[in-house]
């Protein structure tokens, strides 16, 4: 049996019915069923595709990138994974919409969407911000949909709020799941989930918050590790304590990195704002206090600067599993001595997981596009077994 046909039986197993017509916010509104499906299809497309046959389930359509944050990765995954469906992009730019007119977000969010069958939303600056927007946006085209207005009802995925990366997690999941061999090797494995320092400041919650909440599902003994004064959301931390029980792991916060990293099979050193200050941001921002964002900034860049030693170094990796823990990052690390004086992570540590860091990012264009497609297709199996017998040639070689 090929790996596709295998892929194909394990889909055929999944109650996925719920995942079609629906959104992808956050890990921990699906079940593992679903989050299985998501794995399996994105597998399933990277198998097509990699033996040149086209995996274009539209004809024409558009996938709308609204991004309120930088990003580089999960911009070009995301049209990477509209493409490979069969949908052109089309970016939202605020700037040069009717937003700044007083156009609501009902009237946006019907307008953007005559042809759209995905709105893919990154919002993740702002605390209690980002996630309730997006749902005001899944809200309004629910209701065009139903009045008629769209012949069509779009697929609303998260690229990034201030809860969760959804899109993030899932690739460095699955790039866990091809590493050690199966969904199943994950289990027992140690994730140490870390801050470290960043000479920058405000960096979002939702990294750190999205791998708590779901690699606490298979089994996995997590470890979050921060200095005093760097919590995040108490909510999110239950999310995890609960998946933890229910999967037979374990999850724990320390405040020690080497404590963290002492035997870790998988370490992720990544920078965060604390939530207290994250929601001090929000409402500086609300009451357009310029001065007092200023000195916030001041504060956490000072507060940070005492931290320094939380560094992702080579003899901090000495001491994880053999000294050969599989180093995380979402990307772009703070790398001392090259993107920064002193950052995240050892140049000769980032260095020698470059090629496996590249391929983690890999992951995401295809977790996308497997969201999309779930929520799109309601045979999801009988729509990939159609594109392989049909056959279609990407490329001419």
């Amino acid at each position: 049996m090929s790996q596709f046909d295998e892929i194909l039986r394990e889909l055929k197993t999944l109650d996925l019915s719920k995942m079609y017509r629906n959104d992808f916010f956050l890990t921990w509104d699906k079940t593992d069923q679903e989050i299985a499906g998501v794995f399996a299809v994105a597998d399933a497309l990277r198998d097509l595709r990699e033996r040149n046959i086209s995996t274009r389930i539209f004809d024409s359509g558009l996938g709308i990138s609204l991004f309120r944050d930088n990003s580089t990765r999960t911009r070009f995954s995301f049209a990477s994974a509209c493409n490979l469906l069969g949908l052109e992009v089309q970016d939202l730019d605020e700037g040069k919409s009717q937003i700044a007119h007083g156009e609501t977000v009902r009237e946006t969010a019907n307008m953007i969407s005559f042809m759209a069958d995905v709105i893919g939303i990154r919002d993740d600056m702002y605390i209690g911000k980002g996630h309730t927007y997006m749902q005001a946006v899944a809200d309004a085209v629910e209701e065009g949909f139903q009045d008629g207005v769209l012949e069509q009802r779009p697929t609303l995925v998260n690229l990034q709020c201030d809860i969760d990366h959804p899109t993030q997690v899932m690739a460095d999941t699955l790039h866990l799941i091809h590493h050690f061999g199966g969904v199943d090797q994950l289990r027992g494995k140690k994730v140490a989930m870390t801050w470290a320092y960043s000479p920058s400041y405000g960096k979002p919650l939702s990294v750190p918050q999205g791998v708590i909440g779901l690699m606490t599902r298979f089994g996995m003994d997590v470890v979050l590790a921060h200095p005093e004064g760097y919590e995040i959301m108490p909510e999110v931390e239950e999310v995890a304590r609960a998946n933890a029980q229910r999967s037979g792991g374990s999850y724990r916060r320390v405040t020690s990195m080497d404590e963290a990293f002492e035997g870790a099979d998988i370490v992720y050193p990544k920078s965060w704002a604390p939530y207290a200050a994250m929601e001090k941001r929000t409402d500086l921002y609300a009451q357009g206090d310029t001065a007092g964002i200023q000195a916030l900034e001041r504060e956490l860049l000072a507060q940070n600067a005492q931290h320094k030693d939380w560094s992702c170094t080579e003899a901090r990796m000495a001491r994880t599993k053999a000294g050969k823990a599989l180093y995380l990052h979402c990307l772009p690390a703070d790398i001392t001595g090259v993107s920064c004086q002193e950052g995240e992570v050892d140049a000769s540590v980032f260095d020698r997981y470059r090629v496996p860091l590249y391929k983690e990012a890999s992951y995401k264009p295809y977790v996308i596009a497997a969201m999309i497609l779930l929520a799109q297709c309601e045979h999801p199996v009988e729509m990939l077994r159609e594109l392989e017998k049909r056959g279609r040639v990407r490329k001419k070689l």
